[in-house]
């Protein structure tokens, strides 16, 4: 019996948008008040480090402003984000793909 070759086109592949809603009060429970911001961003960067498949995560200023708006202790409970899964510019780049971070505004009622 033959085997089965694996196929070529892998999904990580590819160039994709996805919106998430990140509930980040889970990822900071138990976490100190003057460590919270900090961790807010290390957590968003691994949830888009696992959920698009790419060692190379970067985080839009925008975000980066939003998380810190009510300062360090702060950070809303949760966050609507869109993750782009992009292809790298730099050719030299050890990663062929890298995904960047954005906050999706949401205007309250």
């Amino acid at each position: 019996m033959p085997r089965k070759e694996k196929s070529k086109n892998s999904t990580m592949g590819e160039v994709v948008t996805r919106e998430y809603t990140i509930n980040l009060h889970k990822r900071l429970h138990g976490i100190g008040f003057k460590y919270r911001a900090p961790r807010a961003v290390k957590e968003i960067k691994k949830f888009a480090e696992k959920q698009m498949g790419t060692k190379d995560v970067r985080i839009d200023t925008r975000l980066n402003k939003a998380i810190w708006a009510q300062g360090v202790r702060g950070v809303p409970f949760r966050m609507r984000i869109r993750l782009a899964r992009l292809r790298n510019e730099d050719e030299d780049s050890v990663n062929k793909l890298y995904t960047l971070v954005t906050h999706v505004n949401i205007p309250k009622n």
